[in-house]
């Protein structure tokens, strides 16, 4: 029995599994579904990119988040590298992320380490008139490296510079004039060794003669010392009797001032007193020299002048 076959439904379901096939191809071309968004973010570098390529992987702390889609010079100044990364939407870029260039042990393939983002911080945002976020770069281990044996080659340099001017021919003559000096000291001191041992000898007798003065100054002082408090003591007692003094002249000047605020003013009237008598006895005895007789006989009356009567 011969078995029939629909060429019509074969034709359409060819077609219809062509077709979504064909759909399907063009699904997962686009992406489809499980595509992943990505974000665009800048980095600028100064120092070599050399082992860095494109779709190179950008890594924060050690996860895939991305990848690197452009590296060009830039325009205004050649010396920097900017970096274009494509990143993962979602990734936590903030403002205190950055990004250093890495290698993959051995085979020197180089990729991008993100660090960084702490819960504090804020999301990194393009700054105004920015096309694209900058994330901060930092030197790699490399750089470091590169600077710090450049430093110490230049120091070496400069040492081996001042070692050279150090051995110059000129401070090796000084040197070897100063040894030679050195092995003539050496010399004079050998050939004067008795004379040094003499004098050696000498100051050894000169400490115990020192000594010896030092044990015997030790009663001397102690004798100062006492002769020191004596004349302390004798300074205290001065000074007591002078406080006593100061007490006798106090009392004193009391008295006399008691004395010259009642007496004086008895003094003063007597000796006016006594100036009066002087004075009357000098005018008696003025009268007693003029008229001696006078003290007996009298005061004789006036003759009468010329034209005056007598008195009856």
């Amino acid at each position: 029995m011969e078995t029939k076959v629909n060429y019509a439904i074969v034709g359409v379901f060819v077609v219809a599994l062509s077709t979504a096939l064909v759909a399907g191809i063009l699904w997962i071309a686009s992406g489809g579904a499980f595509q992943k968004h990505y974000d665009l973010y800048l980095a600028i570098e100064e120092e070599s990119v050399a082992g860095l390529n494109l779709n190179a992987p950008v890594k924060f702390n050690g996860v895939d988040v991305g990848k690197v889609r452009a590296i060009q010079l830039d325009p205004a100044d050649p010396k920097r590298v900017t970096l274009t990364f494509a990143i993962e939407t979602g990734t936590p870029i903030k403002t205190d992320t950055e990004a250093v260039l890495k290698t993959q042990g051995l085979t020197g393939i180089a990729y991008v380490e993100l660090s960084g983002s702490s819960a504090a911080a804020p999301p990194l945002q393009a700054a105004p008139g920015e096309k694209y976020p900058v994330i901060r770069t930092k030197p790699s281990l490399s750089a470091r490296l590169e600077n710090i044996l450049t430093n110490v080659l230049a120091k070496l340099d400069s040492t081996s510079n001042s070692i050279n001017a150090l051995l110059s021919e000129e401070n090796q003559l000084a040197f070897k004039q100063t040894l030679a000096n050195l092995a003539a000291v050496s010399g004079t001191l050998a050939a004067r060794k008795g004379t040094l041992d003499a004098g050696i000898a000498s100051a050894a007798k000169t400490f115990d003669n020192s000594a010896r003065a030092t044990e015997q100054l030790g009663p001397v002082i102690e004798r100062i010392g006492r002769s020191a408090d004596s004349l302390d003591k004798m300074g205290t007692e001065v000074a007591a009797t002078s406080a006593a003094a100061g007490k006798t002249v106090e009392t004193v000047g009391a008295d006399l001032k008691r004395f010259t605020s009642e007496s004086l003013p008895e003094v003063q009237r007597l000796l006016g007193e006594i100036s009066v008598l002087a004075a009357s006895l000098r005018r008696l005895s003025e009268k007693i020299e003029g008229s001696p007789g006078g003290l007996l006989l009298g005061r004789r009356p006036v003759p009468p002048g010329p034209g005056e009567r007598k008195p009856k």
